[in-house]
């Protein structure tokens, strides 16, 4: 028996991917990540720039994007809008632990 040896990457938002690798790493296809991007779920770090590079975060959303659409056989567009419809339930997640953590406590 061979032992495989695999190499852990920790990811952090800092971390860069360009198209082909963000491709590779998430089972979409350059054409389907550029359908995200022109769509607004994804957005490279700068949109103007060639080649693109994207930040460690779009990492996690294109694997979600990838799992949608297999799971839903949903079109690039219901992806995006699903995609920005979970960005923004986290961001008001976020926005709501953060209030709550102002709230004075009580104790019972």
């Amino acid at each position: 028996m061979k032992a495989e040896h695999t190499e852990a990457v920790w990811l952090t938002e800092d971390h860069e991917f360009s198209l082909a690798e963000l491709a590779e790493l998430s089972g979409l296809s350059e054409a389907e990540l550029r359908e995200l991007v022109d769509y607004g779920a994804v957005t490279p770090n700068n949109p103007d720039s060639s080649p693109w590079v994207f930040n460690g975060k779009c990492l996690l959303t294109v694997r979600t994007a990838c799992r949608l659409r297999i799971g839903f056989d949903l079109e690039p567009h219901g992806v995006a809008l699903i995609v920005s419809l979970l960005d923004r339930i986290h961001e008001l997640e976020a926005q709501l632990g953060s209030l709550r953590a102002q709230l004075p406590q009580h104790t019972r």
